[in-house]
């Protein structure tokens, strides 16, 4: 008589997300690294055995959230373990934890673990001791290479587009941003770790990846022969791949758009011809106040480039209005640039004091009135541009990678070149595919297609 095997049962993993897709991408990894230990993805943090908070330190205010959720975990905690269902690890990764770690630790008992965004690598070992002796609880090291020394290139993916981190950190120390302090200088993967990365991807089934980076186009890693690479090289052998059809990038600082990225947004068709360029002010004063290390003018001149190059490309920026100092003029000077780049999308904030920064000390902090009457009025103009760069697209054909079905019967929902969604009916069929759509109508935030032909 054979004996039965009994397995033991998976173990529920909740991770909660906050800020850049950077972040996505680490809950993505975290959740590979944390799958052979047993552990399922749950989308709820009641009952789970393990909560992970992946935060971001960007906004004001952004570590007091995460006090608070610890509040309504440790709640959840202790009930958990009045049903007699085991007990709760919660952990704190991201930025926050990377900049606050050792508060974290003194302000939150409940937290078992803290984890910083260079560090993460290290969660199997950290949740090992947690649950012996409750050991060594923080970790923020600041070595990328260790980490994606470490990581597989095997991901678990389910659906056709993908994030893939091959740049992080920032030397620019813009005066309001906290990244240099909470994800270290810039440092670039190896040319093979990225390729071997995409690869995987590919074989699984993704058409497009978005390459993520502080500062994504400083990417400078070593090619394998003992040489600096650069962006547009990588994406030369991205090109290369069998299936991978798609390549984006996010984000971009303007002083590394070299003449070579530019060209290959001309000469890479695998390139989407979507460009996301932050100028945050289009004020001169505004810009030094911030230490961006270029001026309006310049900004100009390089989207003139940009676009003689290629045309058909769309842009996207971010906006802060509100910064120390700005006046109604220096307002008018960022609403003026608008109107000459004209944006196909762009996001836009108040300016809000992140902790331990330059700017939050300044002197001639906006009022908040003055602020919200500002961002409005600049929302406006931008959605003005979006929509019209939208409206200029009905009744043209573009190709779509459809994503996921919709929610109506056979529909399903994708992604244009230029970022969009994009919904077609009688399409689920299609799903990671790329197909002729006909554009036929706008929804407030997408377009609506059909197929121009119905692929078997």
């Amino acid at each position: 008589m054979s004996e039965t095997v009994k397995s033991e049962p998976l173990k529920k993993l909740h991770i909660k997300t906050y800020g850049c897709q950077m972040n996505v991408y680490d809950s993505e990894r975290m959740v590979d690294i944390l799958r052979p230990l047993g552990y399922e993805v749950s989308g709820e943090a009641d009952g789970a055995d393990l909560v992970l908070l992946n935060t971001c330190h960007i906004r004001e205010k952004a570590a007091e959230k995460v006090y608070s959720e610890i509040g309504r975990l440790k709640e959840l905690r202790e009930e958990k373990t009045a049903r007699g269902e085991g007990r709760m690890t919660i952990a704190v990764a991201g930025c926050v934890a990377q900049a606050e770690g050792a508060e974290i630790m003194n302000r939150a008992p409940a937290v078992d673990l803290v984890v910083g965004p260079q560090a993460y690598h290290q969660l199997p070992e950290l949740i090992a001791r947690t649950t012996r002796a409750r050991g060594e609880r923080l970790s923020a090291d600041f070595a990328p290479e260790d980490k994606f020394d470490s990581l597989s290139a095997e991901r678990h993916v389910t659906g056709p587009t993908a994030f893939l981190t091959v740049q992080e950190g920032c030397d620019k120390f813009c005066t309001f941003c906290v990244v240099p302090y909470t994800r270290g200088a810039e440092w670039s993967r190896p040319v093979a770790s990225i390729v071997a990365e995409a690869r995987s991807l590919a074989e699984k089934g993704v058409r497009e990846v978005t390459l993520l980076g502080q500062n994504v186009n400083a990417y400078n890693g070593d090619d394998g022969a003992g040489n600096e690479s650069s962006l547009p090289l990588l994406m030369e052998a991205l090109s290369e791949i069998h299936g991978l059809d798609r390549i984006r990038y996010t984000t971009s600082h303007p002083n590394d758009m070299t003449d070579e990225l530019i060209r290959a947004h001309a000469d890479n068709p695998k390139i989407m011809p979507y460009l996301h360029l932050p100028v945050q002010s289009g004020s001169d004063k505004i810009l030094r106040a911030m230490n961006r290390k270029h001026g309006r003018q310049a900004y100009i001149e390089l989207i003139e480039r940009i676009k003689a190059a290629n045309p058909r490309l769309a842009l996207s920026g971010d906006f802060i209005v509100g910064f120390p100092g700005e006046t109604d003029k220096d307002f008018d000077d960022t609403m003026d640039l608008i109107r000459q780049v004209r944006y196909a999308s762009a996001f836009s904030f108040k300016y809000s004091k992140r902790p331990g920064t330059p700017a939050s000390g300044m002197p001639g902090q906006v009022d908040e009135a003055v602020a919200d009457a500002r961002l409005k009025a600049l929302q406006a103009l931008i959605n003005e541009q979006q929509q019209a760069f939208k409206a200029d697209l009905v009744g043209q054909t573009i190709d779509v990678l459809f994503e996921k079905r919709g929610r109506h019967n056979r529909q399903a929902i994708g992604r244009s070149p230029w970022l969009q969604s994009v919904f077609a009916e009688d399409a689920d069929h299609l799903i990671g595919q790329i197909v002729p759509v006909k554009i036929i109508g706008l929804g407030n935030n997408s377009l609506i297609g059909e197929l121009e032909s119905v692929p078997a």
